[in-house]
């Protein structure tokens, strides 16, 4: 009886689910949504990230509650990331197009020497704006920080983006660049409100 019934539901999702779920992913992935998908990926992942972040801070009493403004902070951080990256990886392909092994080393290169610095500053320009942070304290809280997150960055997105140059079409790099990202906003989380 119960083969019957898990038969049964495969066969429901190769004929009405699947099928319904392809249809939705190619349409997000399409040149029309790209945009739309790729800010939802970053906003929604920056957010989790930052959440579970929190949660870890809870289970270690250095917090006593979810702060929701601050993932809402972190969530904006997200939307302005996923807008460099959409557009940052469009330039990207443009300038150095095709995925050989010498042009996708082309490309790690000028991602870690103007993208990343890019988006670190991206990252704390726009956390300052959020929170109110004095020229000053933003000035030396970047100082302290950036290098932090500069540093981890060589350490992720060097292996992550040979991957995501050399192997995905530009449509899919933002969806695997935010599904590694979730580890590093993690990571960015905390080195950004380690101090508060």
């Amino acid at each position: 009886m119960s083969t019957g019934i898990a038969v049964n539901i495969i066969r429901m999702l190769k004929s009405n689910v699947l099928p319904k779920f392809s249809s939705v992913f190619k349409k997000a992935f399409s040149k029309k949504y790209l945009l739309a998908t790729n800010l939802t990926l970053s906003i929604s992942l920056s957010g989790i990230g930052d959440i579970i972040e929190q949660n870890y801070e809870i289970m270690n009493k250095e917090i006593e509650e979810l702060n929701f403004k601050r993932t809402k902070n972190m969530c904006i951080s997200g939307l302005t990331l996923g807008l460099v990256c959409h557009y940052w990886y469009q330039g990207l392909d443009r300038c150095l197009p095709g995925s050989t092994l010498r042009m996708v080393m082309k490309k790690l290169v000028a991602d870690q020497f103007i993208a990343s610095p890019i988006c670190i500053a991206t990252f704390f320009l726009t956390l300052g704006y959020l929170e109110g942070t004095s020229k000053e304290v933003f000035i030396q809280e970047t100082k302290q920080k950036a290098i932090k997150l500069y540093v981890a960055d060589w350490m992720v997105w060097p292996p992550a983006q040979f991957i995501n140059f050399y192997l995905l079409p530009y449509q899919y790099r933002i969806l695997f660049d935010n599904t590694i990202s979730l580890g590093y906003d993690i990571y960015t989380s905390r080195v950004q409100h380690e101090d508060s």
